[in-house]
């Protein structure tokens, strides 16, 4: 079965693009054939477009929360407010956001998803540092427009299936709270190289297969190659590639989403949340 994994990026370009990783899952094993760069939102549109089968874990929040769209007055669907924030466009959509959170209490500003909460990810509200709300807006309407299916919002389509990652679940459980990624290539560290290649031999571990049902095949080169790369960007879609084929093992369980999921908020794959 062919595996996608993706380090979506809100702003691709050349030296930051969206990174996919292109793998395949037989027998257990996972091998990692290629990682594909796209540098603009129409070559990651293509690679949704190209022929199945395939499943695909995506890292960004490919929902908002209940309580936002039900404060905002959002259709409860998650076609409908996607379809609002693409109306709304880029600018209208942090204006959204900032004005609802300039006018509540301290504390209750930037909501969590129950996925959220579970997987210690940060409100994909939130428009700074980390801005998983620009990655959302971005994100979904090209989802949104995609014929593919985009769980467990939307069954369209048995061959090309995409699923919510989130890479640092993967790390977390081989590495804990180490550091194993600096946005600013100056200030790398060589705790986060030894904590990149720990994770990266956890992978390739039968402990992984363990526990996602497929340990990680690489070549010498392909893993040296994932930890010299100090953003962690290449290494991020291996680990949602990690995340889809746990998801894959699981198609006969609703793809790792249990069947109480919000399908207004959508879900994060990972045995861990499962």
């Amino acid at each position: 079965m062919e595996i996608h994994g993706y380090d979506f990026t809100s702003a691709p370009k050349r030296s930051k693009p969206i990174t996919q990783a292109v793998c395949d899952l037989s027998n257990g094993v996972l091998s990692l054939h290629e990682l594909r760069r796209h540098i603009c939102f129409d070559r990651f549109e293509g690679a949704l477009a190209s022929s199945g089968p395939w499943i695909a874990a995506i890292d960004f929040p490919f929902g908002q929360p209940r309580k936002l769209i039900e404060n905002l007055g959002w259709p409860k669907t998650w076609d409908g407010y996607v379809r609002v924030v693409e109306s709304i466009g880029p600018d209208g959509f942090v204006n959204a956001i900032t004005t609802y959170t300039e006018c509540r209490e301290q504390g209750d500003k930037q909501h969590r998803r129950v996925c959220d909460v579970a997987a210690r990810s940060i409100s994909p509200m939130k428009l700074s540092f980390t801005p998983v709300g620009r990655m959302f807006m971005r994100g979904a309407p090209l989802l949104r427009r995609s014929s593919v299916s985009v769980l467990p919002f939307r069954f369209n389509d048995h061959e090309r299936i995409i699923v919510e990652g989130y890479p640092a679940l993967v790390a977390r459980r081989w590495i804990g709270k180490r550091s194993y990624k600096q946005d600013d290539k100056t200030k790398q560290t060589d705790a986060q190289a030894a904590a990149r290649r720990d994770v990266i031999n956890a992978l390739r571990s039968e402990a992984c297969r363990e526990c996602y049902a497929a340990k990680l095949e690489l070549y010498d080169d392909q893993a040296d190659k994932l930890v010299a790369d100090p953003t962690a960007d290449e290494l991020d879609a291996v680990l949602c590639a990690i995340q889809a084929a746990w998801a894959y093992e699981q198609r006969q369980h609703g793809y790792g989403i249990p069947s109480t999921a919000d399908r207004l908020e959508g879900w994060i794959v990972d045995p861990g949340l499962a």
